[in-house]
């Protein structure tokens, strides 16, 4: 996608599903990871530290949600 942030006009983005320690029914994240993030690669059921930042917004009279890692490192 073309972005101003970036040098080159791209912003490399990828998805990641990241979810809260304790057992099998525990909360789910599906969050974007933008630039450098966005091209790390992390093995499944790996235990990570993540920040998140949440925004909502509304269109159209029904509410969205979009999750962003902000960070995510390996422990």
């Amino acid at each position: 996608m073309p972005s101003k942030k970036s040098d080159n006009g791209q912003l490399a983005k990828s998805m990641i599903r990241l979810k809260e320690l304790g057992g099998d029914y525990e909360d789910e994240y599906i969050c974007a990871m933008f630039g450098n993030l966005a091209l790390c690669k992390f093995a499944v059921g790996k235990t990570v530290i993540a920040s998140l930042r949440f925004q909502t917004h509304e269109l159209n009279g029904s509410v969205f949600q979009d999750v962003v890692a902000n960070d995510i490192q390996n422990i």
